[in-house]
């Protein structure tokens, strides 16, 4: 046992002496091996790939335990761009001896125990060579466990500090340790990764989980031998793979693969030995960024001398984008940038100085500028600006698109905040503003980088924010909470809930857009700190005493920081109790709207949300349109990764048209992140009333002071602030706001100013005067549209980019040049120019070019070698341009004239290639196209899921095959390449247009999206001449007046026969197929003249049932494209009286007669009950009963003779009477305007198109016809419509040849539905081409695929029909004034609304009488309709009161009390209306106070009376106006009424019966009195004077009574309103108390005794039975701790003692 004991320890203490840590012994050189490949590309192959590879061999030397020394020797750098893995890496010698002596140079290092630590290195070594480096150290790193074999840890590495797994194995007989790690690039705790371009972006974790669009991972081996001193490390092999698709990398991705060898070869004696120089220290292992930052991956530049190369470029962009736009310019420009950003301050100073008086080159420089991206843009334009060498515009211009693309760092941040400080600045609202805005935009960019942001940034914004409030300044406020919601820091949150209630002692002295405004400002906080904003969002939206508006925008924010489930069910459970239906209706539908959310973001939401609507919905599903609503549309597709949605929310207050504010948002979702790509916000406050009142009131002090001696009798009154005329917008790009506007009344009169003012008179001049002279200018608009960019380190210390650019570059150039006759004197005003002969020549050149590149592989300063997939978009569209206009002769000519050289007018390339170059040698450069030009399927191979790792280490060019997406074993798509030509000729012009198309993508490999657009694609347009005589110009001449007939070049006569051979062929077979069914119809005549036509078609419309049934069975058998159109006709008319005969079995058809709506009632009882075994057939045809109104003629047609008129003639007969009298007008009357659109060509023959237009008044006729002026050529199109009646019109459209092909027929005449207005339209057609069939029945299917969609929203319903096969037909039926019922009937369905409501009020019936009082002026006409379209209206019967939210109640009314009907409780008070009530004679009567007088309606032996300003005035002497204002006072029906619509009151009527007051719409909300608000809000319509909520009609009825002063009082009142005491003591919170009530109550004066009571219940508020009451404080202010029935007076007598 101890020999057994002692053993075991001897082994352990052998085994603790062997050590697996890697060891470099100190005095001892270990020599190694080096190669590492990177290869970007597809993952098939046989396609293109890009890379590079490096060679090298590696000492390694210690110069103390911790501390060693790096040294490659004999480097070597390659380059690939070609068909993998058929072609080889090409050496890239030149780069090899540039950098040779930087990667030779010795590079000092720490490594313990398998761990680098710091790196040490020589100045004069750049970052990207120290990065290679990095990559073979990379390969030493091991954190080795000495107690377990498989575990796991975040290590770090070139990449960052990433999860990283080990397996140790061991392999005793050989003495080996093999060692795995791998690593997890998506796991990881400090990623090291640059983006750019993405600061606005939002990364969307949830849409993660559904797919990737970035993948990699990385795996090293390691064998080694270990030893007593440490392991010796023998190879090292390590793979990484890194998949990239925008759309999700399992339906396809491109890859970036990248290889390691690292073997053992010796050890030597002779130890490395460091340069004589400072090593300093670099950094640890992890990547360090360097000049590739400012290297774009598209081009390669070798800078020799920047500021000639800036020059040079600089020239070209200038001399080439002239005329129009150079190809390449968008590169060009991109070079530019580039040149700049790595071109020192002073350089371009110098560049500036040079070129800033030339315009063409001073345009490019400012619009370069913003592109450069460093603090050395802001810094540009501060200098510059400040020293007056840019002006306002160009700076604002050049700060807008700055501030967006600058990188954010502190320089920059310091120079934007000292620029928006400056005076010249503060001196300019715009552009402080845009500075200010961009300032908080740099915050948020600069946070998005830096995590930890210090609140120092945002100080200087905190501090604007409290100054301003400390002032009161409204308009500084808004713009420093703009700015602070653009920065976004969560620190701002303090300054922000200063100006908002309940967090801030401010916010009661700050407009509620300020309040807004404040919480607006949170939502960039809410993306950092959601927490944050819920709490205080959530506060707001509980507080039901805020602003309902300042509520639903807190809701609006809250819903944006997503929602925990107990938010929303707390949300859910406010909504129930909530009183305010605009917050409940925005709330709900926000919440019933995102239950179809489909975007991952807001899954959990909307799963919340679908709980909480079916909690609400039986209480708030059917709220109006009128109330505020949220609206939400989105959709993702998961496969790809890609979705969109858009959100709108329109917010209203009371109910009205117009909404107070409007705010629209999209959403983008892409590769795993999601952007608010634009937000439009509008405020409409207050715009509704600016347009439709006439003016301010007048600042009368008689009539104030009068309203308010009024409005201070009612008891605890407060008056609601006027609104502001003030529309306001903003606009955000990606979640930042970049401008934003109030227009309010002085930004008004200062536009009305400067538009009417002399300065823009002369400006108009001058133009005029240059136009005159001849104007020529170019015009050059270049774009960096996209820069985005994404850079990560591989293991091989190479740089891997993904990157996007778009640039764009537009040119125009303009040649205009005009004169006048007679020549303009000094005096010219612009009516002069409508009696001149003008002349004009113009020339305009638009051209636009477009670059797009999506880049992946290595860029560095040095060499690249990527992948490039890249589109190229270039259109131009010359035009040139003579114009004659002869005002005075009504003679308008317009030449175009060819623009020679130009046939190409758009194109389009995609193609997709791998380059490879080094700035050393860049003519050396290789691209080589995706997929090669000899690609057969064969060469393609099936790689499997997993990397194959080489077989053995010792061949030098062995290396792991790349890692790809197995095809799944499908058939490969046959490789073809895609080519069209579509070519169309348009011969009257000269002109063909041709689009050619080619495509050959990789798509045959995987059928995926990102494999569709790799390869080669090509589109264009082009324009060419057509083979024959040349065309000199296209011209276009119009005549208008009585030289119209002499412009006539085609005369059209009439042929003798009106019909085709073809016709003629057909009727012969129709006649025998028909026979002898049709016998009559045919035998009558065997002319082809309409007139034994028509008497054909009369003699079968009044044949028998039985025939007309044969008729239409026969007819319907035929083709009903068939070119006879008179026996369409009388099949049409046959089926017709066979439906009417079959009818008339069920009703009465006598037209006209009152008793037909019984009749089809009784009619269709009688069916009901004959088919009672088909309930189905019996309900679908009481619907269709419904669709089918009874439409009654009302008119005679003007044109039929009497004799005719009796037999009530057909409107399609006395159309065609007029029509075959005159077929042609040219033949009776001069064309009025003659249109000539004709080519010019060189042999002087006529070609193009003739337009004539022809009225004869005495048939109220007009025809158009349009012929082709070739020779022989009989195609045309004629348009005739003819004024049948006052009520009827009808137009018939016929074309092809002598009109004859096609035709349709439209008929609209007036008539009566149920004795209602009411019109119809019919469209009819006999034949119509193909082509035009088919697109209308794919439009009616999409629309009725809509309206089913949305018929349960709308209303409208429809059904499927049998209706006439070659008809449309639309009956509109007037119910009211403001109500339609509609019909459509289409030959399939039949569509129906009814009652559908109008935002105007139609000109009929007493709107019509009305409308008198503004027959001058068409603006007030519509306003007024418009007006009581939407007006509010109360009604008043005896003493039941409907007010205007309709809620009906009956209180009894004190007697000879005026009570506050409606009053306009802003404080303008521009009217109020009393009632008051004679309880002893059962009469009401009305006090209107307006303006400067008082209206009393009366009435006096039931006959309704007026006074004005006591002042009786006979209704014999109505109607009545007021001298100055817009008050009308007329006799109306049974009544009187007062219109005053200007000043908010838009009728009160008045009559024995009923007493109406109707107030416009844009009072809504501005209401008080017993009528209400009139603000939607029923829940809340008990409103007292005070704002208390009164729980019963009685108690609010009397709380709005003007009481009596004294008994003395000739109203004979005899009341006041006070707070009574509860007679009996109570017991409240466990004491006596005695209670006050705290809603007034009426009682009797001193000295009055009550005749009539009534009881009613109010509150109370009880003090302990020995306080005292103090009278100085407000009992109506208190709360109510129980309520209690009392007694209130309603009839008093006072004593003679006290009258």
């Amino acid at each position: 046992m101890r020999v057994l004991v002692l053993a075991l320890a001897v082994a352990l203490v052998a085994a603790d002496q062997v050590k697996v840590a890697p060891e470099f012994a100190v005095g001892k050189t270990y020599s190694y091996k080096y190669e590492a490949i990177l290869l970007g590309g597809l993952p098939e192959e046989g396609l293109a790939r890009a890379g590079s590879k490096i060679r090298t061999k590696v000492l390694i030397s210690a110069l103390s335990a911790d501390n060693f020394i790096l040294k490659l020797l004999d480097p070597e750098l390659f380059e690939y761009s070609g068909i993998w893995p058929k072609d080889d890496f090409i050496p890239a010698n030149k780069l090899t001896s540039a950098l040779s002596a930087q990667l030779m140079t010795p590079l000092k290092f720490e490594y313990a125990n398998g761990v680098v630590g710091k790196i040490f290195a020589p100045a004069g070594v750049s970052a990207s060579v120290l990065n290679i480096v990095r990559g073979i150290l990379n390969m030493l790193q091991m954190n080795i466990k000495k107690t377990t074999n498989v575990y796991e840890l975040q290590e770090p590495g070139v990449q960052g500090v990433c999860k990283t797994q080990y397996v140790i194995t061991e392999d005793a007989k050989a003495e080996r340790f093999f060692l795995t790690k791998t690593k997890d690039l998506d796991h990881c705790q400090e990623r090291i990764i640059k983006d750019i371009g993405t600061a606005y972006t939002e990364k969307c974790p949830e849409c993660k989980t559904r797919g990737k669009a970035l993948m990699g991972t990385a795996a090293y081996d390691y064998v080694m031998k270990p030893s007593e001193t440490g392991a010796l490390i023998l190879e090292v092999s390590s793979v990484e793979l890194i998949h990239f698709s925008p759309m999700n990398f399992l339906n396809g991705a491109a890859q970036m693969e990248a290889k390691q060898w690292l073997k053992f070869e010796e050890i030597q004696k002779s130890p490395v030995e460091p340069i004589k120089g400072e090593y300093l220290q670099r950094g640890s292992l992890q990547y360090e960024f360097g000049s590739e930052l400012l290297q774009t991956p598209i081009q390669l530049l070798r800078i020799t001398n920047a500021e000639a190369q800036i020059v040079e470029i600089l020239n070209h962009l200038v001399s080439n984008n002239v005329v129009k736009v150079h190809e390449d310019a968008p590169l060009k420009f991109i070079e530019l940038i580039q040149l700049l950003r790595l071109a020192k301050y002073e350089s371009i100073e110098a560049l500036w100085s040079q070129f800033k008086s030339r315009t063409a080159h001073r345009e490019w420089i400012l619009n370069t500028i913003p592109a450069i991206g460093t603090h050395v843009t802001l810094r540009f334009i501060k200098e510059k600006f400040i020293a007056g060498e840019i002006t306002f515009a160009e700076a604002t211009r050049s700060l807008v698109a700055a501030v967006h693309t600058v990188t954010a760092d502190t320089e920059a941040l310091k120079l934007l905040q000292e620029f928006a400080e400056h005076q010249k600045v503060m001196e300019s609202p715009v552009l402080r503003e845009v500075a200010d805005l961009g300032y908080g935009s740099l915050v948020w960019k600069y946070c998005v980088e830096n995590p930890n942001c210090p609140v120092d940034l945002v100080r200087p914004i905190h501090d604007w924010t409290t100054k301003a409030v400390s002032k009161g300044d409204v308009k500084e406020i808004i713009l420093t909470l703009k700015v602070l919601g653009n920065a976004g820091h969560p620190s701002s949150l303090k300054p922000i809930l200063k100006v908002l209630p309940n967090f801030g002692s401010a916010a009661a002295n700050l407009p509620l857009e300020v309040q807004i405004e404040g919480v607006l400002a949170l939502r960039n906080i809410a993306k950092r700190e959601p927490k944050m904003v819920q709490d205080v969002a959530v506060q707001l939206f509980m507080d039901r005493a805020l602003h309902p508006e300042l509520r639903m925008v807190a809701a609006i924010v809250l819903f944006e920081t997503k929602l925990p489930m107990g938010l929303v069910t707390t949300l859910a459970d406010a909504l129930l109790k909530e009183e305010n239906l605009q917050v409940s209706s925005l709330v709900y539908s926000y919440m019933k709207a995102m239950t179809r959310s489909t975007t991952p973001d807001f899954v959990s939401v909307a799963a919340a949300c679908n709980v909480a609507v079916r909690i609400l919905s039986p209480k708030l599903n059917r709220l109006s349109y009128r109330y505020s609503r949220a609206l939400l549309v989105d959709g993702y597709y998961n496969p790809w990764m890609v979705g969109a949605a858009a959100s709108a929310f329109y917010v209203n207050d009371a109910a009205t048209v117009l909404p107070r504010s409007i705010l629209a948002k999209t959403r983008s979702y892409l590769a795993g992140a999601y952007a608010d790509v634009i937000e439009i916000g509008v405020r409409t406050e207050g715009i509704q009333e600016a347009l439709l009142k006439v003016g301010d009131l007048p600042d009368d002090m008689d009539r104030i002071t009068k309203m308010k001696r009024v409005l201070k009798a009612i008891a605890e009154w407060r008056a609601q602030p006027s609104k502001k005329p003030l529309a306001s917008a903003h606009v955000k790009f990606f979640g930042q706001e970049i401008a934003f506007a109030n227009i309010d009344k002085p930004f008004i009169d200062q536009i009305t100013a400067l538009v009417t003012g002399p300065e823009v008179q002369a400006y108009g001049r001058r133009a005029l005067d240059q136009v005159l002279a001849g104007v020529k200018f170019n015009y050059a608009q270049p774009l960096l549209v996209a820069e985005v960019r994404r850079i990560l380190p591989t293991t091989v210390g190479l740089p891997m980019e993904l990157s996007f650019y778009t640039s764009s570059v537009m040119t125009a150039a303009v040649e205009l040049q005009a004169t006048v006759s007679p020549p303009i004197g000094q005096d010219f005003r612009p009516s002069q120019l409508l009696k001149s002969d003008i002349s004009m020549k113009a020339t305009f050149t638009p051209s636009v070019s477009m670059h797009t590149y999506a880049v992946m592989g290595v860029n560095t300063p040095m060499a690249q070698a990527v992948v490039v997939s890249r589109s190229k978009i270039h259109t131009i569209v010359p035009a040139k341009m003579e114009a004659r206009l002869d005002m005075i002769k009504g003679n308008f000519k317009f030449d175009f004239l060819p623009v020679p050289g130009v046939n190409k007018i758009a194109s389009v390339l995609i193609d997709t290639y791998a380059v490879a170059r080094n700035v050393e040698d860049l003519a050396a450069a290789k691209i080589t196209p995706m997929i090669p030009a000899d690609y057969s399927p064969q060469s393609q191979t099936s790689s499997s899921m997993y990397p194959r790792m080489a077989s053995s280490m010792n061949d030098d060019k062995s290396m792991p095959s790349e890692l790809v997406i197995d095809p799944s074993g499908k058939t490969n798509k046959l490789f073809k390449i895609f080519e069209k030509t579509l070519c169309e000729k348009m011969e009257t012009f000269g002109i063909k247009a041709c689009v050619v198309m080619e495509s050959r993508s990789a798509a045959f490999i995987r059928d995926v999206p990102l494999y569709h657009v790799i390869g080669k694609h090509s589109a264009f347009v082009e324009v060419t001449p057509v083979s024959g005589p040349e065309i000199e110009k296209v011209e276009i001449e119009i005549q208008v007046g009585e030289k119209a007939a002499e412009k006539i070049i085609k005369v059209i006569e009439l042929s003798q026969d009106d019909e085709t051979p073809e016709d003629r062929n057909v009727l012969l077979k129709l006649k025998k197929i028909l026979a002898p069914g049709l016998k009559n119809l045919t035998s009558s005549s065997s002319s082809s003249s309409r007139s034994s036509s028509r008497s054909s078609d009369s003699s079968s419309s009044k044949s028998s049932s039985s025939s007309s049934r044969r008729t239409s069975q026969v007819a319907d058998t035929l083709d009903p494209n068939s070119k006879t159109s008179r026996l369409q006709k009388a099949s049409r008319k046959s089926s017709s009286s066979s439906r009417s005969s079959k009818s008339s079995n069920s009703r009465s058809s006598s037209s006209g007669s009152s008793s037909s709506r019984n009749s089809r009632s009784d009619s269709s009882s009688s069916r009901s009950s004959s088919s009672s075994s088909s309930s189905s057939r019996s309900k679908s045809k009481s619907k269709h009963h419904r669709y089918n109104m009874n439409f009654i003629k009302n008119h005679i047609h003007k044109h039929a003779p009497s004799s005719t008129r009796q037999d009530s003639k057909s409107s399609a007969q006395s159309f065609e009477d007029i029509y075959n009298k005159d077929m042609y007008l040219s033949r009776k009357v001069t064309p009025s305007v003659t249109i000539l659109i004709r080519a010019v060509r060189a042999d002087h023959k006529e070609q193009g198109y003739q337009i004539a237009a022809y009225f004869d008044k005495a048939t109220s006729r007009l025809q158009i016809i349009l012929v082709n002026l070739a020779e022989k050529n009989n195609w045309r199109i004629c348009a005739d419509g003819v004024k049948l009646s006052n009520h009827k019109l009808m137009a018939k459209i016929a074309w092809g040849i002598e009109c004859k092909q096609y035709k349709t027929e439209f008929k609209a005449e007036a008539g009566i539905v149920d004795k209602q207005p009411a019109f119809r339209m019919k469209l009819t057609w006999e034949k119509l081409p193909s082509n035009m069939k088919y697109y209308a029945k794919q439009i009616m299917y999409r629309v009725s695929e809509y309206i089913s969609r949305y018929a349960l929203l709308t209303g409208i319903e429809q059904m499927r029909d049998r209706n006439p096969s070659n008809e449309l037909k639309l009956t509109v039926a007037v119910v009211s004034e403001q109500s339609l019922n509609i019909v459509f009937k289409t030959p399939s369905r039949t569509i129906y609304k009814e009652d559908m409501r109008l935002p105007i009020s139609l000109p009929i019936g007493k709107t019509a009488s009305e409308l008198q009082l503004y027959q001058d002026s068409w603006v007030d006409s519509i306003a007024y309709m418009v007006g009581k379209a939407n007006a509010a209206e109360c009604k008043v019967i005896k003493d039941t009161v409907v007010t205007f939210n309709n809620r009906k109640f009956k209180a009894e009314l004190p007697h000879s009390c005026s009570l506050v009907l409606a009053q306009d409780s802003t404080n303008e008070a521009k009217f109020i209306v009393l009632l008051k009530r004679d309880q002893e004679h059962d009469q009401n009567m009305l006090i209107v106070k307006i303006a400067d007088i008082d209206v009393e309606l009366y009435q006096k032996d039931r006959v309704p009376m007026v006074r004005v300003n006591k002042e009786e005035i006979p209704v014999n002497r109505l109607p009545y106006h007021h001298p100055t204002a817009d008050i009308q006072i007329r006799k109306s029906d049974e009544g009187i009424s007062l219109t005053a619509q200007s000043q908010g009151l838009q009728e009160v009527y008045f009559d024995v019966n009923v007493q109406k007051v109707r107030v416009v719409d844009w009072m809504r909300g501005q209401m008080a009195g017993i009528c209400g608000k009139a603000d939607g809000e029923i829940r809340q319509e008990f409103r007292t004077p005070n704002t208390r909520l009164a729980k019963n009609a009685v108690s609010y009825a009397h709380s709005w009574v003007l009481p009596a002063e004294s008994c003395r009082d000739n109203s004979e009142c005899y009341m006041k309103l006070e707070s009574v005491k509860l007679e009996k003591q109570m017991v409240v919170h466990g004491q006596e108390s005695k209670c006050y009530s705290v809603e007034p109550v009426l009682r009797c004066l001193a000295g009055c005794v009550p005749l009539r009571t009534t009881t009613v219940s109010i509150g109370f508020h009880c003090l302990p039975a020995d306080t005292r009451l103090n009278r100085a404080d407000s009992i109506f202010s208190k709360s109510v701790d129980l309520r209690e029935t009392t007694e209130a007076h309603i009839a008093c007598r006072c004593t003679p003692q006290c009258a």
